[in-house]
Protein backbone atom coordinates (compact mmCIF):
# COMPACT_ATOMS: atom_id res chain seq x y z
CA UNK A 1 0.00 0.00 0.00
CA UNK A 2 1.61 3.73 -1.09
CA UNK A 3 1.86 5.72 1.91
CA UNK A 4 1.65 9.52 0.15
CA UNK A 5 1.94 11.44 3.36
CA UNK A 6 5.05 9.81 4.83
CA UNK A 7 6.39 10.07 1.07
CA UNK A 8 6.84 8.20 -2.52
CA UNK A 9 8.89 8.75 -5.49
CA UNK A 10 6.82 8.09 -8.43
CA UNK A 11 8.04 7.56 -11.60
CA UNK A 12 5.68 8.60 -14.61
CA UNK A 13 5.63 8.93 -18.46
CA UNK A 14 4.75 12.83 -19.28
CA UNK A 15 2.70 12.94 -21.96
CA UNK A 16 3.13 15.18 -25.22
CA UNK A 17 1.96 18.64 -24.68
CA UNK A 18 1.17 18.42 -20.93
CA UNK A 19 2.73 20.53 -18.52
CA UNK A 20 5.07 19.34 -15.58
CA UNK A 21 2.71 21.04 -13.09
CA UNK A 22 -0.04 19.53 -15.27
CA UNK A 23 0.80 16.12 -14.50
CA UNK A 24 1.79 16.73 -10.46
CA UNK A 25 -1.95 18.63 -10.29
CA UNK A 26 -3.41 15.59 -11.82
CA UNK A 27 -1.87 13.37 -9.51
CA UNK A 28 -2.77 15.49 -6.36
CA UNK A 29 -6.29 15.26 -7.77
CA UNK A 30 -5.78 11.30 -8.25
CA UNK A 31 -4.21 11.48 -4.39
CA UNK A 32 -6.69 13.09 -2.35
CA UNK A 33 -9.14 10.76 -1.50
CA UNK A 34 -6.07 7.59 -0.58
CA UNK A 35 -6.27 6.22 2.62
CA UNK A 36 -2.75 6.89 3.19
CA UNK A 37 -3.86 11.09 3.90
CA UNK A 38 -6.81 9.87 6.19
CA UNK A 39 -6.13 11.18 9.78
CA UNK A 40 -7.99 10.56 12.61
CA UNK A 41 -11.18 11.03 10.40
CA UNK A 42 -9.69 13.44 8.42
CA UNK A 43 -8.21 14.41 4.52
CA UNK A 44 -4.30 15.75 4.77
CA UNK A 45 -3.41 17.75 2.10
CA UNK A 46 -0.56 16.07 -0.05
CA UNK A 47 2.64 17.37 -0.31
CA UNK A 48 3.66 17.06 -3.92
CA UNK A 49 6.13 18.50 -6.48
CA UNK A 50 8.02 17.07 -9.50
CA UNK A 51 11.93 16.70 -10.09
CA UNK A 52 13.23 18.10 -12.85
CA UNK A 53 10.87 20.21 -15.71
CA UNK A 54 9.96 18.91 -19.13
CA UNK A 55 8.91 20.89 -21.37
CA UNK A 56 5.61 20.86 -22.98
CA UNK A 57 6.76 19.26 -26.05
CA UNK A 58 8.80 17.10 -24.65
CA UNK A 59 7.75 13.48 -23.46
CA UNK A 60 9.63 10.69 -21.19
CA UNK A 61 10.62 10.42 -16.87
CA UNK A 62 9.13 12.73 -14.27
CA UNK A 63 10.13 12.33 -10.75
CA UNK A 64 6.83 13.01 -8.93
CA UNK A 65 7.76 13.23 -4.95
CA UNK A 66 4.86 13.09 -2.37
CA UNK A 67 5.48 13.60 1.31
CA UNK A 68 8.24 13.45 2.95
CA UNK A 69 10.40 12.62 -0.09
CA UNK A 70 9.46 16.28 -1.45
CA UNK A 71 12.81 17.25 0.41
CA UNK A 72 14.85 15.18 -1.52
CA UNK A 73 13.63 16.76 -5.12
CA UNK A 74 16.65 19.19 -5.18
CA UNK A 75 18.70 15.82 -5.09
CA UNK A 76 17.24 14.01 -7.74
CA UNK A 77 17.22 17.28 -9.74
CA UNK A 78 20.73 16.87 -9.61
CA UNK A 79 21.60 13.78 -11.14
CA UNK A 80 22.48 12.92 -14.55
CA UNK A 81 20.01 13.24 -17.48
CA UNK A 82 19.94 11.02 -20.87
CA UNK A 83 17.74 12.22 -23.48
CA UNK A 84 16.83 10.97 -27.03
CA UNK A 85 14.74 12.63 -29.88
CA UNK A 86 15.55 14.36 -33.34
CA UNK A 87 16.98 17.70 -34.19
CA UNK A 88 16.08 19.43 -37.64
CA UNK A 89 19.01 20.95 -39.68
CA UNK A 90 18.33 23.57 -41.94
CA UNK A 91 16.17 25.92 -40.12
CA UNK A 92 15.63 27.93 -36.44
CA UNK A 93 12.76 29.01 -34.59
CA UNK A 94 13.15 31.77 -31.57
CA UNK A 95 12.20 29.54 -29.17
CA UNK A 96 14.81 26.69 -30.64
CA UNK A 97 11.45 23.92 -30.87
CA UNK A 98 8.26 23.25 -32.19
CA UNK A 99 6.51 25.90 -29.80
CA UNK A 100 6.92 28.95 -32.86
CA UNK A 101 7.13 28.66 -36.27
CA UNK A 102 10.20 28.46 -38.13
CA UNK A 103 12.11 32.09 -38.54
CA UNK A 104 14.64 31.50 -41.18
CA UNK A 105 16.17 29.09 -43.45
CA UNK A 106 19.63 28.02 -44.25
CA UNK A 107 22.04 26.10 -46.63
CA UNK A 108 22.25 22.48 -45.93
CA UNK A 109 23.93 20.88 -49.03
CA UNK A 110 27.40 21.51 -47.25
CA UNK A 111 26.57 18.81 -44.77
CA UNK A 112 27.70 15.12 -45.09
CA UNK A 113 27.83 12.76 -42.38
CA UNK A 114 31.14 12.66 -41.46
CA UNK A 115 30.83 16.58 -40.69
CA UNK A 116 27.72 15.87 -38.11
CA UNK A 117 29.52 13.35 -36.20
CA UNK A 118 32.63 15.50 -36.10
CA UNK A 119 31.11 18.51 -35.39
CA UNK A 120 29.20 16.55 -32.12
CA UNK A 121 32.54 15.95 -30.63
CA UNK A 122 32.75 19.84 -29.83
CA UNK A 123 30.17 19.51 -27.49
CA UNK A 124 31.56 16.61 -25.63
CA UNK A 125 32.82 17.65 -22.14
CA UNK A 126 32.23 20.56 -19.98
CA UNK A 127 31.34 23.64 -21.90
CA UNK A 128 29.26 27.13 -22.11
CA UNK A 129 25.84 26.90 -23.22
CA UNK A 130 23.36 29.87 -23.56
CA UNK A 131 19.97 28.79 -22.34
CA UNK A 132 16.94 30.36 -24.61
CA UNK A 133 15.21 33.28 -24.04
CA UNK A 134 11.95 30.98 -24.10
CA UNK A 135 13.38 29.63 -20.84
CA UNK A 136 12.23 29.39 -17.28
CA UNK A 137 15.28 31.46 -15.77
CA UNK A 138 14.97 34.55 -14.18
CA UNK A 139 16.20 37.72 -15.08
CA UNK A 140 16.32 40.41 -12.79
CA UNK A 141 13.26 38.93 -11.17
CA UNK A 142 11.26 37.97 -14.14
CA UNK A 143 11.26 34.46 -16.13
CA UNK A 144 13.01 34.77 -19.41
CA UNK A 145 10.04 33.25 -21.28
CA UNK A 146 7.50 36.46 -19.79
CA UNK A 147 10.35 39.03 -21.08
CA UNK A 148 10.33 37.33 -24.92
CA UNK A 149 6.21 36.96 -24.64
CA UNK A 150 6.16 41.04 -23.89
CA UNK A 151 8.68 41.46 -26.99
CA UNK A 152 11.35 42.58 -25.15
CA UNK A 153 15.32 41.65 -25.16
CA UNK A 154 16.90 40.45 -22.71
CA UNK A 155 20.73 39.41 -22.23
CA UNK A 156 21.04 35.17 -20.52
CA UNK A 157 24.43 34.53 -19.70
CA UNK A 158 25.77 31.33 -20.59
CA UNK A 159 26.15 28.61 -17.93
CA UNK A 160 28.41 25.84 -17.25
CA UNK A 161 27.06 22.00 -18.54
CA UNK A 162 28.49 18.79 -18.91
CA UNK A 163 27.72 16.64 -22.04
CA UNK A 164 29.29 12.95 -21.48
CA UNK A 165 28.11 11.44 -24.21
CA UNK A 166 26.12 12.60 -27.22
CA UNK A 167 25.65 10.27 -29.83
CA UNK A 168 23.90 10.25 -33.47
CA UNK A 169 21.80 7.60 -33.88
CA UNK A 170 20.22 8.71 -37.42
CA UNK A 171 21.33 10.41 -40.31
CA UNK A 172 18.22 11.59 -43.01
CA UNK A 173 18.78 14.92 -43.46
CA UNK A 174 17.16 17.26 -42.78
CA UNK A 175 16.54 15.39 -39.43
CA UNK A 176 19.19 13.67 -37.31
CA UNK A 177 18.59 11.58 -34.22
CA UNK A 178 20.66 11.74 -31.17
CA UNK A 179 21.17 10.33 -27.48
CA UNK A 180 22.64 12.69 -25.16
CA UNK A 181 23.80 12.19 -21.15
CA UNK A 182 24.19 15.30 -19.56
CA UNK A 183 24.13 17.70 -16.27
CA UNK A 184 21.55 19.60 -14.76
CA UNK A 185 20.54 22.49 -16.40
CA UNK A 186 21.40 21.54 -20.23
CA UNK A 187 18.95 22.53 -22.59
CA UNK A 188 18.39 20.22 -25.74
CA UNK A 189 17.34 23.01 -27.45
CA UNK A 190 20.25 25.26 -27.06
CA UNK A 191 22.23 22.31 -28.24
CA UNK A 192 20.03 22.04 -31.33
CA UNK A 193 20.67 25.76 -32.39
CA UNK A 194 24.15 25.21 -31.26
CA UNK A 195 24.94 22.49 -33.36
CA UNK A 196 23.57 23.83 -36.01
CA UNK A 197 25.29 26.96 -35.86
CA UNK A 198 28.25 25.20 -35.87
CA UNK A 199 27.29 23.31 -39.30
CA UNK A 200 27.51 27.12 -40.53
CA UNK A 201 23.49 26.25 -40.75
CA UNK A 202 20.86 26.58 -38.59
CA UNK A 203 18.96 23.49 -36.36
CA UNK A 204 15.96 23.52 -34.13
CA UNK A 205 14.71 20.45 -31.72
CA UNK A 206 11.61 18.75 -32.95
CA UNK A 207 11.23 15.57 -30.58
CA UNK A 208 12.54 15.13 -26.99
CA UNK A 209 12.09 12.58 -24.82
CA UNK A 210 13.78 11.93 -20.92
CA UNK A 211 14.72 7.91 -20.74
CA UNK A 212 17.00 8.15 -17.29
CA UNK A 213 17.44 10.76 -14.48
CA UNK A 214 20.39 8.78 -12.41
CA UNK A 215 19.61 5.26 -11.84
CA UNK A 216 15.28 6.35 -12.90
CA UNK A 217 14.75 4.81 -16.45
CA UNK A 218 11.62 5.14 -18.39
CA UNK A 219 11.33 1.74 -18.82
CA UNK A 220 9.90 1.43 -15.18
CA UNK A 221 7.52 4.50 -14.98
CA UNK A 222 3.89 4.30 -15.20
CA UNK A 223 1.46 6.61 -17.40
CA UNK A 224 -0.86 8.49 -15.76
CA UNK A 225 -3.76 5.94 -17.21
CA UNK A 226 -1.55 3.53 -15.40
CA UNK A 227 -1.00 5.19 -11.93
CA UNK A 228 -4.87 5.97 -11.74
CA UNK A 229 -6.01 2.24 -12.14
CA UNK A 230 -2.93 1.32 -9.65
CA UNK A 231 -4.57 3.70 -6.89
CA UNK A 232 -8.19 1.94 -7.53
CA UNK A 233 -7.29 -1.19 -6.79
CA UNK A 234 -5.37 0.18 -3.77
CA UNK A 235 -8.41 2.22 -2.69
CA UNK A 236 -10.71 -0.97 -3.43
CA UNK A 237 -8.59 -3.70 -1.76
CA UNK A 238 -8.37 -1.06 0.98
CA UNK A 239 -12.07 -0.68 1.65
Amino acid sequence: MSDFRTGEVILIQKPLRWTSFQVVNKMKWLIKDHPSLILEGKRVQPKIGHAGTLDPLATGLLIVCTGKQTKNIEKYQAQEKEYTGTFYLGATTPCYDLEKEIDAYYPTDHITDELILATTKQFIGTIQQTPPIYSAIKINGKRAYDIARAGETAEIKPKEITISEFEITRIALPEIDFRIVCSKGTYIRSLARDLGFALKSGGHLIKLCRTRIGEYKLEDALSIEAFESSLKTEISTDI
